[in-house]
């Protein structure tokens, strides 16, 4: 059962990695996080309202970044409960500077954070090693089974790991330890929002009713 369970594990990393990989090779310099979608809607802590919220905020952060400064940056776009997390490269200090003050410009959201480094952008194989990192890292939590994985967003940039969430002090300090013990995680960067206990009960969807046997 062990080897059996390491094999349906190694083959969902390798899946969802692969399809991240696909994706990544197709983008343009301007990468937007990753969408909350269907049944995934139902099971994140935040409200539908601020999950669509998230979503347009980066979509309108990305169209004027391209719109400002093109092919000059590459910039990794996620937003979680309204607060913006910038990553990726900036050719210049000035350039850096502007991405975080055209994306601050977007209605709506609260704060912005900005991971921009000034350097050259970096190559489809580091970009596809992060990917690879952060489905490693998700796989981790997944295997925890005392937390929810979408209660988090990981995002990783050069082998640094951000995690973003609404979580308890419990979750953040055990993703925290996951992703520290992660392979090809060099640095842990935690954005996350800390909930009480109790206040989770509350956001937890109640148990659906047994079903009565059939007659």
């Amino acid at each position: 059962m062990m080897m059996k369970y390491k094999a349906q594990k190694l083959i969902t990393l390798v899946v969802v990695s692969a399809s991240l990989v696909t994706a990544l090779s197709a983008c343009a310099p301007l990468i937007i996080g990753g969408a909350v979608v269907g049944s995934m809607m139902a099971i994140d802590r935040r409200t539908a309202g601020t999950q669509i919220e998230d979503e347009g905020i980066e979509l309108r952060a990305a169209s004027a970044l391209r719109t400002t400064l093109g092919d000059r940056v590459h910039v990794n776009i996620t937003s979680f409960n309204r607060q913006v997390l910038l990553t990726g490269e900036a050719l210049t200090a000035l350039d850096r500077q502007q991405v975080e003050q055209v994306v601050g410009k977007v209605e709506n959201i609260r704060s912005v954070v900005n991971e921009v480094a000034v350097m050259g952008h970096t190559s489809l194989s580091q970009r596809s090693s992060d990917v690879l990192v952060t489905s490693k890292v998700k796989a981790g939590l997944v295997d925890a089974r005392d937390m929810s994985v979408n209660a988090f967003k990981v995002v990783t940039e050069r082998g640094t790991t951000y995690l973003m969430g609404r979580v308890t002090q419990r979750e953040a300090d055990r993703a925290t330890e996951i992703a520290r013990s992660t392979g090809g995680v060099v640095r842990v960067v935690r954005m996350l929002e800390i909930i009480s206990e109790n206040e989770l009960r509350t956001l937890q969807p109640a148990a659906a009713p047994a079903s009565k046997p059939a007659m």
